[in-house]
């Protein structure tokens, strides 16, 4: 009896160990979305969670400082100044004018701390100005069947 005693009560240690990290990385890995405008109504724990927010990078604000990329996302006449000081080099997409999408929180200077800059690949695949949206696309003819090959 002693040693199915001593199986169950390490068992449990296990199983409860096991519970608490899952719940820890859970809560831990949560990232919420907000737009610059949520960010001001925002108070206590919730302001400083882990959270994703987008907008355009104001054109002239993006400034190297040792440590840090620092720069300005607009959204709607609203501003959010962000330290991006993650590892990863930043995307070759990113510059003035980009769309932007920062992952990180918030510091109590009201600035954002990004450990994570996603920018939005350029628009390549929209129609050129004085092209209409009903011209072929490559690989299409002009009644927007595909190409067909030689031998069929």
């Amino acid at each position: 009896m002693k040693v199915r005693s001593k199986f169950m009560v390490g068992s449990a240690i296990i199983v409860l160990t096991l519970i608490s990290l899952a719940y820890v990385g859970f809560t831990q890995s949560k990232t919420y979305y907000h737009t610059i405008s949520e960010l001001s109504a925002l108070h206590g724990t919730s302001l400083h969670q882990r959270m994703r927010v987008s907008g355009n990078v104001r054109s002239g604000t993006i400034s190297h400082v040792p440590g840090a990329v620092e720069f300005v996302l607009t959204e709607q006449g609203k501003d959010l100044n962000v330290s991006y000081v993650g590892r990863d080099p930043l995307p070759d997409t990113f510059k003035d004018g980009a769309q932007a999408l920062v992952e990180g929180k918030m510091r109590s200077d009201n600035r954002f701390e990004a450990q994570q800059v996603q920018a939005k690949c350029a628009s390549k695949y929209e129609a050129a100005p004085g092209q209409t949206p009903e011209s072929p696309q490559p690989g299409q003819t002009s009644n927007g069947a595909g190409a067909q090959s030689a031998g069929s």
